[in-house]
């Protein structure tokens, strides 16, 4: 992975800017989730309702300590066993850890660790998680190119991640970590 391309990246993310970039089905929209005007801006390019919540992405369970230390440990090895991958776990905030912008009106955050190499770099060079939202308006289809994102979105993006999708055919999949449940 490209170190200036990291850099660029996260020095945009650090500004409160919005990124797009490649994961392992569709192209993605990622912001700092601690900046409610970038995120207020993905849900604008989207046509999205904040109430919806949206979903993060991290590097791995080192970046995510606080919020899986209540978890029991059939919990913490569902998801360690699905991660990294494309699976989203819907996971219970009753710390109120990551902001209302973020969970919209639900009690649980998403969050998934990529097994894309780009996302996983970014999210280990960012030092956190980040947002990770389709690139597309609300009820549209993912993009799947670079030149569909540029056409649809031009400058609206800061800063796009050079790199190439992943395998995946679809978005991942939600679960509900306290019920099992299949959300998508």
């Amino acid at each position: 992975m490209n170190r200036q391309i990291l850099q660029q990246a996260c020095e945009t993310l650090e500004a409160g800017g919005l990124i797009a970039y490649p994961t392992e089905a569709v192209w993605g929209l990622g912001c700092d989730p601690q900046s409610y005007s970038a995120v207020k801006r993905i849900l604008a390019l989207k046509g999205r309702s904040q109430d919806k919540g949206l979903i993060l992405v991290a590097a791995g369970v080192h970046q995510l300590g606080k919020l899986l230390a209540g978890l029991t440990a059939q919990q913490l090895g569902l998801i360690e066993a699905s991660w990294p991958g494309p699976t989203t776990w819907l996971i219970p905030d009753p710390a109120n850890l990551f902001p209302d912008w973020i969970k919209g009106k639900h009690q649980s955050i998403a969050i998934r660790v990529s097994a894309h190499p780009l996302v996983h770099a970014l999210c280990e060079h960012f030092g956190r998680p980040i947002v990770s939202t389709s690139a597309n308006a609300a009820g549209k289809t993912a993009i799947r190119s670079r030149s569909e994102l540029e056409a649809q979105f031009g400058s609206s993006i800061d800063y796009v991640v050079a790199g190439d999708l992943g395998v995946e055919a679809l978005p991942s999949e939600i679960r509900d970590l306290l019920s099992g449940s299949l959300i998508r």
